[in-house]
């Protein structure tokens, strides 16, 4: 669970944002779902994520986003914002602004303009530490072509660069390098679909695709699996492969028209995504359908 000393630990949610008719962001209907999550027992929100289509703000949209997050936190509920961007410098801008806004620490990918050399990712590293709040890594080579291996990152983690490392390339063998290479740096969840297997690995956090949707189920699922009592791995494996089907969408290209299509099914304001994101095809839209009414036929919310 997060606490003051470690803001980000616990789930911190990488919130959808809902868009209006016209595609303009609906502040509202965000603060409400920040809200809704910290009812649901989540620790916190990670907005302007991928999930968060932060690629597609302006830089007045973008800030406001974080904004309305830290103000529709309740007390204890923190607020990790992405502050991934091309430039080091743009990074580095977009974590004070974090803290201007009140968050306790921030996620930044590696640079990713480029296949960036170790050299270069460790001054971007570097570079946004300035801004003074703790830094989660976001290892995701899949989008970037950038891999915050072991080594590197224990090297960023001696540096006193990061404190955590948002792990999304689904290996689970690196959450033991990662420990041996770093002993002290917090491991995060980083795909909903590894979650049991690196909540038994040491995780002592997740940055969360599906709780958008199911932040009770989900939430009871991350404490059963990183409780570290094997009375609880039975009950967590039942309900892993209840959700399973469902929480795998977040490792597809189409994550994000997948958890706001869920999201809607729910009750919920999923809704459409900006483009160059288009809508999913009926044979994508029946597929995750039926996936979340099972789910929720099964009475997880």
């Amino acid at each position: 669970m997060t606490t003051a000393a470690t803001p980000w630990r616990g789930i911190h949610v990488a919130s959808a944002l809902p868009f209006n008719d016209d595609l303009s962001v609906d502040y509202d209907a965000f603060a409400d779902h920040v809200r809704f999550l910290a009812a649901g027992g989540c620790d916190g929100v990670t907005p302007n994520g991928s999930l968060g289509e932060y690629q597609t703000l302006t830089p007045e949209e973008r800030a406001r986003v974080v904004e309305t997050a830290v103000q529709a936190a309740p007390a204890g509920f923190g607020v990790m914002p992405g502050v991934a961007a091309y430039g080091a410098q743009e990074a580095r801008r977009w974590a004070e602004q974090a803290a201007e806004a009140g968050a306790a620490s921030v996620l930044l990918l590696p640079p990713n303009a480029y296949r960036a050399e170790r050299e270069a990712v460790v001054q971007h590293y570097r570079e946004v530490a300035k801004a003074g709040l703790p830094v989660v890594a976001y290892n995701n080579p899949i989008d970037t072509k950038v891999d915050l291996t072991p080594d590197l990152l224990a090297e960023l983690f001696g540096e006193g660069l990061i404190v955590g490392v948002k792990e999304f390339t689904g290996d689970v063998r690196r959450a033991y390098q990662i420990a041996e290479l770093a002993p002290g740096l917090d491991l995060l969840i980083g795909a909903d679909d590894v979650l049991l297997e690196l909540g038994i690995a040491g995780a002592v956090g997740w940055i969360a695709g599906y709780p958008n949707m199911i932040p009770e189920a989900t939430v009871r699922l991350y404490k059963l699996a990183t409780s570290g009592d094997p009375a609880d791995l039975a009950e967590a494996s039942r309900i892993y492969r209840d959700l399973h089907p469902l929480l795998r969408w977040d490792s597809r290209t189409e994550f994000v028209q997948s958890i706001k299509l869920s999201m809607d099914l729910a009750g919920l304001k999923g809704g459409a995504c900006r483009p160059p994101r288009l809508p999913l095809s009926p044979e994508l839209t029946a597929r995750i359908t039926a996936d979340t009414e099972a789910v929720i036929r099964k009475g997880y919310k």
